[in-house]
């Protein structure tokens, strides 16, 4: 089929959000990456003559493993199925980039592959969660896995550095860490809200292997987590208010906001903002707890500062946490 008969079916009133707009815009983004790679790039002879710009259609199919008339039907916004198989390997053939690939897939209405195991958010998000001191500031993935916190935030909870990576999860944590239970002033209420909140927020990762490990331990280890879990709540992930039961600061009131890192898919950004005046005389002692509680790390010495999150070995770490 010649190159020309691209824009043969094209229904040129579609809108963005219908089916017909998205499948154009698939075929449109297809066709750019498609142009801009060199035949030297995926190491194919260019031959003498070449009519068009990048690799051809067949070239494409043929670095993709599919046919050139089903290729050439993807690029003409055809009404037909691509699977996740198919985008992965078009991704490889195309050479997309990680962010490429994700729009690939939310173009074809697939959920996003998986991010890398162990990708941080960057050194300039975990700056400004440093520079939210004397406020208490954490990163949390798209497993809600925590990547950054800040001082404040380890006198709140107890410093996650102390923990296994594995284990620096914070519906783990709430659900998991004796400390927790009696940190959170209305532990039950805050976690069921909270459960709610992830099960919202991760609906694209079901299936995806961490997030089964997780929530399959997670139903081995809590009976809480099992029956909540079970009741299928679901609620927003939005600024909300929480109180905290402090072991040496005492009641703490928070308000908390969300920011999605814009330049890191998947990574949230949360502040919590003191709800009332006796919170914010409070704030320089939260940074006080977990220097000291560093300090006493380092040298052995006892110290009243909130311990942190407890390490000692669980089920659901033996369960669900192994080589995540």
């Amino acid at each position: 089929m010649a190159e020309s008969d691209y824009d043969s079916d094209y229904d040129s009133d579609a809108q963005p959000g219908s089916d017909q707009g998205r499948r154009r815009a698939l075929a449109e983004f297809l066709r750019s990456r498609r142009e801009r790679i060199t035949p030297s790039d995926a190491g194919i002879p260019a031959g003498p003559r070449r009519r068009t710009p990048g690799l051809r259609r067949e070239e494409v199919a043929q670095l993709s493993g599919v046919s050139v008339t089903w290729y050439t039907w993807l690029e003409q916004a055809r009404d037909i199925t691509v699977s996740r198989q198919v985008l992965t390997s078009l991704a490889r053939a195309l050479m997309l980039t990680s962010v490429e690939r994700r729009h690939l897939f939310a173009l074809a209405g697939e959920r996003p592959p998986e991010q890398p195991a162990g990708r941080g958010p960057g050194l300039a998000l975990q700056r400004l969660v440093d520079a939210l001191e004397p406020h208490p500031a954490y990163l949390l993935d798209a497993n809600w896995d925590l990547v950054g916190w800040n001082r404040a935030e380890a006198g709140l909870i107890g410093d996650p550095a102390e923990l296994a990576p594995s284990e620096r999860n914070l519906i783990w944590l709430v659900f998991m860490d004796p400390a927790m239970r009696t940190l959170l002033a209305d532990w039950p209420g805050q976690a069921r809200n909270l459960l709610a909140q992830f099960r919202a927020d991760a609906r694209d990762r079901v299936g995806e292997p961490r997030f089964e490990r997780l929530t399959g331990g997670l139903r081995q280890a809590s009976p809480e987590f099992a029956a909540w879990w079970d009741a299928h709540d679901i609620a927003e992930l939005n600024s909300s208010r929480r109180e905290f039961a402090h072991p040496r600061v005492g009641l703490l009131t928070f308000d908390y906001a969300k920011l999605a890192a814009l330049d890191a898919p998947g990574i949230k950004l949360f502040a919590c903002m003191p709800a009332d005046d006796e919170t914010a005389r409070k704030l320089p002692a939260l940074r006080e707890c977990a220097t000291e509680a560093a300090a006493a790390a380092r040298t052995g010495a006892p110290t009243d500062a909130p311990a942190s999150p407890s390490p000692s070995p669980s089920p659901f770490t033996a369960v669900a946490l192994k080589n995540v």
